[in-house]
């Protein structure tokens, strides 16, 4: 990259880095190199909440994560996981009956465990 070019990427740096030649090829190397690791760590940071988010909803309704996916998977339903944790936020009726469907399609969803109600501190006192 010429001297133009790296000038404009390093607009917005602070100190020397953003007009000083030298300093200012390090940092765009650097910068560039945090956004090439930084484009894959998104990927798997999504990921992780979206399986988050499913396992949340899931547990709602008595079912662990890992065999929710299980009777999806044997019942055929192929759904991602991003298009799972925006069910189980924005339309939990629709999550609940995939949970249904999971449920009867893997022996082990069978037992429903409902978690206990947390209530306030009048019933303690």
């Amino acid at each position: 990259m010429n001297k133009k070019e790296i000038l404009k990427l390093a607009k917005g740096f602070r100190g020397r880095a953003k007009n000083c030649i030298r300093i200012a090829r390090e940092r765009v190397e650097k910068a560039l190199q945090y956004s090439y690791r930084d484009r894959r760590t998104k990927k798997r940071d999504m990921r992780s909440l979206w399986i988050e988010r499913i396992n949340a909803g899931s547990r709602l309704h008595g079912v662990k994560y890992g065999n929710f996916m299980h009777g999806l998977m044997k019942e055929n339903i192929q759904l991602n996981r991003k298009v799972l944790s925006e069910l189980s936020m924005h339309e939990p009726y629709s999550f609940k009956a995939l949970v249904d469907v999971s449920r009867n399609a893997f022996p082990g969803n069978r037992k429903v465990v409902v978690p206990p109600k947390k209530e306030g501190l009048s019933v303690i006192l």
